[in-house]
């Protein structure tokens, strides 16, 4: 059966450097399909997200229904509370047990993963897939020696995901927003409209 790859994020919003990870992926790794996982809440984030559950999840699907490849699984929503990426692994491991799993993160996630809930058993259920960037340094794998045998620190290197550089952020549209500042060509037009139709990000007064 073809492996699985696991995209976990806020996407508060959803925007075009998530879609371009998340072709890359199928692109360049052997699966078959990209699981996108909205977090209800992230142990490493401060603050929560700004867009409900409900809402994250209707962008996703305005951007990914009908397209191959591509599913949304609110497994971490809908159990609510702090959003562990071990368990989530953990519950798709026991669904899928003959599916080989990719979790893909980001370079500054791979940094901090000494500080994940159980490091070295998200490393025996799956394998790391970074997102390298074109212009950045090349990913730091040696966090991971502590965590688990050199056969899977090699794996983990052997799944990096090369792709351009964008300079893109949620956090960034967010911000665009509640200045009344174009978010044109940075999200999918679907999303800006629902962003548009729900006010979302912006301030009381707007």
């Amino acid at each position: 059966m073809d492996a699985v790859a696991i995209y976990g994020g806020s996407f508060d919003p959803v925007h075009i450097g998530h879609l371009w990870i998340a072709e890359y992926a199928l692109e360049q790794l052997p699966v078959g399909e990209v699981r996108w996982v909205p977090a209800a809440t992230s142990p490493l984030k401060e603050s929560g997200t700004v867009a409900t559950d409900g809402q994250r999840i209707d962008m996703l699907r305005l951007v990914l229904s009908g397209q191959n490849g591509h599913v949304i699984d609110t497994r971490e929503i809908d159990r609510s509370g702090v959003s562990f990426t071990v368990d989530t692994l953990e519950q798709l491991r026991s669904e899928h047990p003959d599916r080989r799993l990719f979790l893909i993160i980001g370079a500054d996630s791979l940094a901090s993963f000494n500080r994940w809930k159980e490091p070295q058993r998200i490393l025996e259920l799956c394998t790391l897939a970074v997102v390298a960037r074109g212009g950045m340094p090349s990913p730091d794998y040696t966090v991971l020696n502590d965590f688990a045998p050199a056969q899977k620190v090699s794996e983990c290197r052997d799944a990096e995901i090369d792709m351009p550089q964008i300079e893109i952020s949620s956090r960034d549209l967010r911000d665009r927003v509640l200045h009344s500042r174009s978010i044109r060509f940075r999200v999918p037009h679907a999303v800006e409209a629902f962003i548009q139709h729900e006010r979302l990000y912006r301030s009381a007064e707007q």
